[in-house]
């Protein structure tokens, strides 16, 4: 994605800016200054001193002087008693308030222009603030005491400190080296022993006004300056960093870097502020008589970056905010016309111009790793109740059709078929796993990664630290700590047999066009999410099943606290609840001394050189605690000493708080009730990834429906729908599925339609029930299309159908608004389904020869796969379906059901013609090759029997007979394991 340059007409309520950098007037002090520095002192002086003075002398010490009895406490409560304890609240405010001055006086005097935070006062501190500013208006030194450009040749000489990037003490997405930014400390020195903020008094390109320049201030303790924090000071909004970045980005600083990224500033670099900000630390006139050296400086500053480009070509600046942001996102190159057809890759998109949901949760629509996950893990569920149901009884079994969902879990399936990016997923785990092979193969370690963003079909790993050059076809990003790899580099990736080397990542939620994924396991300490509670719930529910349904990820433990006891069902194998933070304590102190312990024996520093060892795939699987509800302060020290060393145990914690105070947090995060999720202190303003508590219900649902286990005593599903299979019951159109597509009373339509009209009747014939028009879309144009184009295929696929003789059209919709087809819309599978289903639980059950006609007829009817002869890439949805699982099983039912009733006259060869037609489109049911090598048995041709068992063998190869099959061989001939003769001979002789 490239950048977007802001244009100089763009407007913005926020206030004006100004985009051409002006020299900054100088402000002479008034009479009114000096009227409030006197009132700021007379203030200052009587709430510091007179306050203590006045109960001193009006009341005296109000507490007893000694150690009082137990009388005292059955004394009468007096006027006077009231008065010493409200003296006692008087003097612990005054102490506070005093704390406050001493904390802005110190913070003042020291050119810091960060103070330290005093614990609960925040009016009495704002106050404090405010009059020791006043105060300091007008004072002989009052220029280097206002933190800015003014004080670099006052205030910082001899106090400078170890410089470090801003917001790097604390770990974060965008952490720098500290060397890094400590190989300027020198060059940030001297700068400081000449300061100024005036531009060269002859001009240039600036002439007088009213520019505004702010200095990236040193931190202290863990406290580093931000954008964030600055436009909160200085603009009363700190969403509006998103102003100052523009106004300073790509523009060269004082040490001779830019600032390319919101998150990364420098202590020492010069930000020109919007024309509305206001604050003392604020630089409006740099003092005159600073050196030629500095105004040099100030003058070069003021050239550089797009401001100077647009004033030399004659345009002039205008108020208004920045356009679309790029804070905390990676470079990215141009988009080609191909990247930008791939950008509608994710059809959670659908289109960009359609402009409503259609009724389908958004949530899910706009989360396509997320929504990926989950409909390949209900799909293997759905196949795996179908095969285990295909070892019941024959006839009529439970399972053999899954449950059609209704209501929200409706929508919400719908809404991940049009959501989820499978492709995407497939990219994301062949990028990672590729990029392990090829460290491995150089015998390189894996970099520490702190995050992804997918951007414009491009991945980019976002790195602790440099790592050297990657391995090819990854690239070096916009620096050291950016790793690369194109879309079209990703794709010609194949299948690499290693392990996930970061099954931690999460998606957190989409910055413009990117996305970013969080790797939890990375983290070195707590990630902290505050807000509102059901805001947090409904971010860790998303966290929750993507990390239990992840493509690129191998195995993996979820511990969920305090939420999320019914999503287990989504990933039993993965996702585990405990009821409370005591055991969670206990649990994670002792797996976090048995990680460690594993490390040290194994020679590893970190779980990530486990990754590329020899045992990749059996160790060093990641632990991510899920804590919804905040710890007690004595449980959340607890966690914090517990996830000091977790990040390079594969530990990670992701803990819920009331407020964004959390000991041990690295990563501090906020989801405000519009679905912003905002990480102020790393630059990031992200659409958070959610799902809801409503979505999160339908999403259970359809996992315990799907869920083998789930009533297993039920009654016997029936097909969705059902044909008249008799004579009257004709239908008007007739499609053939099974096996090659042929359709049969409607012609063939002309031109390019002619395939998009097939593949859309195919969907809606194997799915009576409806489809939504946004998931027809999407299965139609996995890339996207707009809602036009998509009504105007479902009005010629209406056209084409044509209407019944009553002049009903044969493609209607439901209440919902799904397309249905009319009854005399027919499909083979259809007449399959219902023909099984009469011959077992219909008119057969009770006439054998009925059902023996029945069973007969449907085996006629199978002419081999699903849609045969379907072109190349086109079908890809039916990887979501699992009807490619129930065709094979309802073939082999029919096989195995017709077998049966002709073994029960004793003709065992119309037996075994009946199990190899079912052979021939369900050639790996265990089921049929058993009942075969009965049926050949039965026969009593030895010769036949001992052919069939070799090919029986041979199939099997190296994994050997099933144990099912071993069994039946054992009760055939018992003596079939002995002799030398090769295998599966020996019982013949």
């Amino acid at each position: 994605m490239a950048r977007r340059s802001t244009s100089s007409s763009t407007g913005s309520p926020t206030g004006p800016r100004n985009r051409t950098p002006q020299p900054v007037r100088i402000r002479r002090r008034t009479f009114g200054d000096f009227v409030k520095a006197f009132l700021a002192f007379i203030a200052l002086l009587v709430l510091v001193v007179g306050v203590p003075g006045a109960l001193a002398v009006e009341v005296g010490w109000p507490l007893p002087h000694g150690v009082p009895s137990l009388d005292w406490l059955q004394q009468e409560i007096t006027v006077q008693t009231f008065l010493h304890v409200l003296t006692v609240i008087v003097w612990l405010a005054w102490a506070q308030f005093t704390a406050c001055v001493l904390v802005e006086v110190k913070a003042a005097l020291s050119g810091v222009g960060i103070p330290g935070r005093v614990p609960g006062a925040g009016p009495s501190q704002l106050l404090a603030r405010q009059l020791v500013a006043a105060l300091l208006l007008v004072g002989a030194t009052a220029a280097s005491l206002t933190p800015g450009l003014s004080q670099l040749g006052h205030s910082l000489e001899g106090n400078q400190k170890g410089t470090v990037a801003a917001a790097q003490q604390t770990p974060g997405l965008f952490a720098q080296q500290q060397e890094q930014a400590a190989s300027t400390a020198a060059a940030l020195a001297e700068q400081a022993s000449h300061a100024a903020s005036q531009a060269d008094a002859s001009g240039g390109t600036a002439k007088a006004g009213d520019t505004k320049y702010y200095r990236i201030q040193p931190p202290e303790g863990r406290h580093h300056d931000s954008l964030w924090e600055i436009a909160q000071r200085h603009l009363g909004d700190g969403r509006r960093y998103k102003e100052i970045y523009e106004l300073n980005k790509d523009r060269i600083q004082p040490d001779g870097s830019r600032l390319s990224e919101a998150s990364l500033i420098r202590p020492g670099w010069i930000m020109e502020m919007p024309g509305d900000a206001h604050g003392g630390e604020l630089v409006e006139n740099p003092d005159a008589h600073v050196s030629h050296e500095v105004r040099q400086q100030i003058h070069d500053y003021a050239k550089t970056g797009d401001h100077a480009q647009e004033r030399r070509q004659g345009q002039h600046a205008s108020g208004g905010g920045s356009g679309a942001s790029h804070v905390s996102l990676p470079q990215q190159r141009p988009a080609s016309d191909g990247d930008q057809e791939q950008q509608h890759a994710t059809p959670a998109a659908d289109s960009g111009s359609v402009s409503h949901s259609f009724g389908l949760p958004e949530a899910l629509l706009g989360a396509p790793l997320l929504a990926a996950g989950l409909l390949g893990a209900l799909g293997r569920r759905r196949r795996q109740a179908l095969w285990q149901s295909a070892f019941g009884a024959v006839g009529g079994r439970r399972g053999m059709e899954p449950p059609t969902p209704t209501g929200d879990a409706q929508d919400v399936q719908d809404a991940l078929l049009v959501g989820a990016d499978p492709e995407g997923v497939r990219l994301l785990d062949r990028s990672l796993r590729g990029l392990a092979a090829s460290l491995a193969a150089e015998s390189r370690p894996l970099p520490l990664v702190y995050a992804a963003w997918l951007s414009n079909g491009d991945l980019h790993l976002q790195l602790a630290q440099p790592a050297g050059k990657p391995p090819a076809p990854w690239q070096v990003g916009q620096d050291q700590t950016f790793w690369m790899l194109a879309r079209a580099d990703a794709e010609r990736y194949e299948e690499a047999d290693t392990a996930a080397p970061y099954p931690g990542l999460v998606s957190l939620g989409t910055m413009d066009d990117s996305r970013l994924l969080l790797n939890l396991e990375a983290v070195p300490g707590i990630v902290s999410l505050s807000g509102r509670e059901a805001d947090r719930a409904a971010v860790f529910a998303s966290v929750a099943a993507e990390l239990a349904t992840s493509g690129w990820s191998d195995r993996m433990t979820i511990t969920l606290v305090g939420f999320g006891e019914d999503l287990t069902a989504l990933a039993p194998n993965r996702l585990r609840h405990l009821d409370g933070i005591e055991a969670l304590v206990e649990t994670m102190e002792a797996e976090t001394r048995q990680r460690r312990g594993a490390l040290g024996a194994a020679g590893h520093d970190s779980v990530l050189t486990g990754r590329t060892g020899p045992a990749q795939h059996t160790r060093w699987a990641p632990h991510l605690v899920l804590l919804a509800a905040q710890p007690s302060a004595d449980d959340a020290n607890r966690l914090a000493e517990l996830a000091a060393d977790a990040g390079r145990l594969g530990i990670g914690y992701l803990v819920g708080a009331e407020t964004g105070d959390l000991p041990g947090a690295a990563w501090e995060m906020e989801i405000t009730p519009e679905g912003k999720l905002l990480a102020p202190l790393l630059g990031l303003e992200l659409d958070a990834q959610l799902l809801p508590a409503v979505q999160q219900r339908a999403v259970v649902e359809l996992f315990v429906e799907a869920d083998p286990e789930h009533d297993p005593d039920g009654p016997a599903t029936t097909p969705p729908f059902l044909v008249d299979i008799s004579e009257q019951g004709r239908p008007a159109v007739y499609a053939r599925l099974v096996g090659p597509y042929e359709i049969i009373g409607l012609d063939t339509p002309d031109g390019e339609r002619s395939a998009l009209l097939h593949e859309a009747l195919a969907l809606l014939l194997l799915h009576r029930e409806g489809v939504h028009p946004r998931v027809l879309a999407s299965a139609l144009w996995p890339r996207g299309v707009t809602e036009d184009v998509r009504d105007a295929l479902i009005e010629r696929l209406r056209a084409w159908l044509g209407t019944d003789p009553d002049g009903t059209p044969r493609l209607g919709a439901d209440a919902t608004g799904r397309l249905t087809l009319a009854k005399s819309v027919v499909s083979d599978l259809d007449v399959l389904r219902s023909l099984y289903h009469e011959a077992t639980q219909g008119k057969g059950v009770d006439s054998r020869v009925v059902r023996g006609r029945l069973l007969t007829d449907a085996l006629v009817l199978v002419r081999g796969p699903l849609l045969a002869d379907r072109p190349e890439g086109r079908y890809r949805w039916l990887t979501h379906e699992i009807v490619d699982a129930q065709l094979p099983l309802l073939v082999a039912d029919i096989g195995l059901a017709l077998s049966a009733f002709h073994l029960e006259k004793d003709r065992a060869e119309k037996a075994i013609e009946a199990l190899n037609a079912a052979l021939n489109s369900a050639p790996a049911d265990e089921r049929l090759w058993n009942e075969l090598l009965r049926a050949t048995h039965a026969t009593g041709d030895t010769v036949r029997l001992r052919a069939l068992a070799v090919d029986l063998l041979g199939r099997s190869g190296a994994r050997g007979l099933p144990s099912r099959t071993e069994a039946l061989l054992d009760e055939l001939r018992a003596t079939w394991r002995g002799g030398a003769a090769p295998a599966g001979c020996a019982w013949f002789r």
